[in-house]
């Protein structure tokens, strides 16, 4: 088992305001993560994974660089995916698809630029469908993306530096927060 973010890291549960997304508004609370290295991501990734199940949809948001794809090389790590898989971003493939305790549907909405363009991938079959959906670029797809999922947003905060804002919406996803702040929280000594 990889090393638990939450053993160096440090969470914070945060009100935050509403972000818009198309023809609704969503006001959540959330939780925020240090992470202070790559391989904190990437565990932070892992250990959402163990957790996810068939039909989840996990957006994720944020600049270039600031570790969407290494979150999703996590989060297949967790979900069992072989290990000889490398993940990378599926930018002009637009999906990569990886077997495991449950498929990964590896999605990036980067080059999509219009909601009607989105809606004509026909992801539908994968967003709540058999496997865990991980969309980077979500934002490009709040018009096809389900109102309840999981958001990841990943801003820079130095060189290694992330905050990792985890925002549930559904109360399925509202479960997944609150077992994976367990988790940790039986980690830290």
């Amino acid at each position: 088992m990889s090393r638990a973010p939450g053993e160096s890291g440090s969470w914070e549960a945060v009100r935050i305001p509403a972000f818009p997304r198309q023809s609704c508004r969503v006001d959540a609370t959330s939780v925020v993560y240090r992470s202070a290295s790559p391989e904190q991501t990437h565990a932070l990734g892992e250990a959402i994974g163990r957790l996810a199940d068939a039909g989840d949809v996990i957006g994720l948001i944020g600049e270039l660089g600031a570790g969407k794809t290494l979150f999703v090389g996590g989060l297949a790590k967790g979900l069992d995916i072989d290990p000889a898989a490398y993940v990378s971003s599926p930018t002009f493939a637009i999906m990569h698809r990886y077997p495991g305790r449950v498929p990964l549907y590896h999605i990036d909405l980067y080059r999509i630029e219009t909601a009607d363009a989105c809606a004509r991938l026909g992801l539908d079959e994968y967003l709540q469908g058999d496997g865990v959906a991980a969309v980077e670029w979500a934002e490009h797809g709040w018009g096809i993306l389900p109102k309840e999922m999981l958001t990841v947003r990943l801003r820079y905060f130095g060189s290694d530096t992330r905050l990792i804002e985890i925002i549930p919406v559904g109360d399925r996803y509202v479960r997944l927060v609150r077992e994976l702040m367990r988790q940790f929280s039986a980690l830290k000594p």
